[in-house]
């Protein structure tokens, strides 16, 4: 028994008529009486009776017709998505990303891209660069800060996306609050760590970064407080637990109780990267999905999804 002969028995049963269920299939008559003898050797007793012109379905031929239906069904709907994907017209795209592309990148490519491709279902998580690793297997495309702490799978492709700078936030009452106003020069980490620091959780890419900086700098960290996500270490500077560490973007829309400070001589910039699991087969709306990102990778500060 294969599909084909269910499919062909779905059409007789529809029609009653071996003929009419022919043209319907694009099929010549033998071919569909063919199509129908061999599923009967395989019940082993009649599916259908002549009747006139047409045919009478046995009740065994009534059972198996409603099985055929479904499968006639399932068979043209799977031929139109197919047509749907290969149009774009429809699909589901699972994007992973971590915290700070979640938060200030990632909503401006996904309404763009949603206005491009306005039937394709975009699901979305988050969590920090160790979470997003994690559930690659599940993802269909993902966006990371820094380097990945755990191994990759063997078919993943990372594209190099964005440059972030990471910058040290202060309360505006802080002493080295003044240094915000000469941003050119940067504030060394030996003076920082005169302070208790906020830091992210493990797992974090702005976490990996700074500790790196310390350590190369040879400057010990008086870690006050460890909190997750961006918004937590904000709220936490601005309750006087310490100096805080965040992305450059994420303060574009801050107020005035709290200010940056560049990092200084040499700023600690990171890279933003692509992550495509299974990227030699990646599906055409990841493929498209990825070009956009790939479009908007200015690293200029410029808000990803403009002018598109």
């Amino acid at each position: 028994m294969t599909p084909e002969q269910l499919i062909t028995f779905a059409a007789v049963a529809e029609h009653r008529n071996i003929s009419r269920a022919a043209q319907a299939l694009h099929l010549s008559q033998p071919a569909v009486s063919g199509q129908l003898r061999l599923l009967q050797e395989e019940f082993g007793e009649p599916l259908y009776l002549r009747d006139g012109r047409g045919v009478r379905l046995t009740p065994t031929g009534e059972q198996l017709a409603a099985y055929a239906a479904r499968l006639r069904d399932s068979w043209r709907d799977a031929f139109a998505f197919r047509d749907a994907l290969r149009g774009l017209e429809q699909g589901t795209l699972r994007i992973g990303a971590s915290t700070t592309p979640a938060s200030y990148l990632l909503p401006y490519l996904v309404a763009a891209f949603h206005r491009r491709f306005p039937g394709v279902k975009l699901e979305t998580t988050s969590g920090n660069t160790s979470d997003v690793v994690g559930m690659l297997g599940a993802l269909d495309i993902a966006m990371i800060e820094g380097a990945a702490d755990t191994p990759l799978p063997a078919d993943t492709v990372v594209y190099p996306w964005r440059d972030d700078e990471i910058v040290a936030i202060v309360p505006r009452a802080h002493p080295l609050a003044a240094r915000a106003l000469a941003p050119d020069t940067g504030v060394p980490l030996a003076a920082i760590g005169d302070y208790p620091l906020v830091l992210r959780e493990a797992g974090s890419g702005v976490r990996q970064i700074v500790e790196r900086a310390f350590t190369s700098a040879d400057v010990p960290m008086r870690i006050a407080l460890e909190i997750a996500g961006v918004e937590g270490v904000k709220e936490a500077v601005r309750a006087g637990m310490g100096i805080g560490f965040v992305s450059a973007m994420s303060m574009r829309h801050e107020d005035d109780a709290l200010c940056k400070i560049g990092i200084g001589p040499d700023p600690l910039v990171r890279r933003f990267s692509i992550l495509v699991p299974h990227g030699a087969a990646a599906s055409r709306v990841a493929q498209r999905f990825l070009d956009l990102c790939l479009a908007q990778a200015v690293g200029d500060g410029a808000t990803p999804g403009e002018g598109t």
